[in-house]
């Protein structure tokens, strides 16, 4: 047994290598695996920081809106969804959305 061992050895040691090398390209910190998860992952921070941008060019619009120079309609339109405040004689009503 010993006999084969030695005669094989080049062999048993290319095996052993081949299966580490092989299991760490599938699963490992730096793996396939790890890859399109990581991979996914990267998409998924993409496509959040442009609704992300997004929401920060509303705020600005909002924002400057809202500067030195009021605009007094935009004002008006806080004020009634805010305050639920109307002018004299107006009736409000109110619609209420079923998103929860």
């Amino acid at each position: 047994m010993l006999e084969n061992l030695k005669k094989n050895y080049f062999i048993l040691i290319f095996t052993i290598l081949f299966l580490y090398f092989f299991f760490n390209l599938l699963d490992g910190e730096r793996g396939l695996i790890s890859y399109f998860e990581k991979k996914s992952i990267l998409e998924d921070l993409n496509s959040e920081k442009v609704e992300l941008s997004n929401k920060i060019k509303i705020l600005e619009m909002k924002n400057s809106l809202l500067t030195e120079n009021l605009d007094l309609d935009y004002i008006e339109i806080l004020i009634r969804q805010k305050f639920l405040f109307g002018k004299e004689g107006e009736k409000i009503y109110l619609i209420k959305n079923n998103e929860n």
